[in-house]
């Protein structure tokens, strides 16, 4: 699956090919189009390079709601956890679980290739789901860059007690706002997604995974797909 992975690099590579192009026609230009350009290769470089290391992330979201990502190099797995759902990819299987009614349910599927990142697994289902993920913000990122009406203004904070780099989008349309922590975590974010309103910020990181974050939700019925009849 490192298609997923290349795209976010040749993503940024192409804004920065067309704003250098398009600036050309005037020096002020040529500054402005390379800033947006370096910036948004910064952060999707980031969020690529975080897809391969272990880390563990809550999130606060809107209405009181939490979520959780982790992920580990060794063994290579990877977890998005929402309020009624969560999917987990490891080395021994895909599993989708889904809460409905107070009650929880998981079907564990075999597992496949992920060419040492599962998480992007994690993250295209996740986005099925309505949730924010880093490569859907890397995406409007690069969006805005390409796009000249935008104003892409630059500001630091400090997320969960770790430094981030943030990005204000206006002028496209859609008014965004967009934090990266300095380890490649989105850190958080507001506006709006495929058309809905979003709003997630990081509460809690950590650079060591507990086996835990791995596990089916306790009390869950679970359908075993990989069982085979001789």
């Amino acid at each position: 699956m490192p298609a997923a992975s290349t795209t976010l690099r040749v993503l940024a590579a192409s804004a920065i090919v067309s704003l250098s192009v398009t600036g050309c026609q005037a020096l002020d230009d040529t500054g402005v189009a390379l800033g947006r350009a370096d910036l948004v290769n910064d952060l999707a470089a980031r969020m690529d390079r975080a897809l391969e290391r272990t880390w563990a992330a809550e999130y606060q979201l809107s209405g009181g709601r939490t979520a959780s990502i982790a992920q580990t190099e060794e063994p290579l797995r990877s977890s998005y956890t929402w309020p009624d759902g969560k999917i987990t990819v490891t080395q021994e299987a895909v599993s989708r679980c889904a809460t409905a009614a107070g009650r929880t349910s998981c079907t564990v599927s075999p597992p496949v290739l992920t060419a040492g990142k599962p998480s992007v697994i994690v993250y295209g289902e996740a986005r099925e789901h309505g949730l924010v993920t880093p490569p859907a913000v890397i995406r409007l990122l690069t969006e805005a860059a390409l796009n000249p009406e935008a104003i892409i203004e630059q500001t630091d904070t400090t997320l969960a007690g770790h430094h981030a780099t943030c990005v204000d989008v206006t002028g496209t349309g859609d008014h965004f706002t967009a934090c990266v922590t300095s380890e490649g975590v989105l850190g958080s974010f507001i506006g709006t997604l495929d058309g809905k309103p979003e709003e997630v910020t990081l509460s809690r990181y950590s650079d060591t995974v507990e086996s835990a974050a791995f596990d089916l939700p306790a009390g869950a019925a679970v359908m075993d797909r990989r069982r085979t009849t001789s």
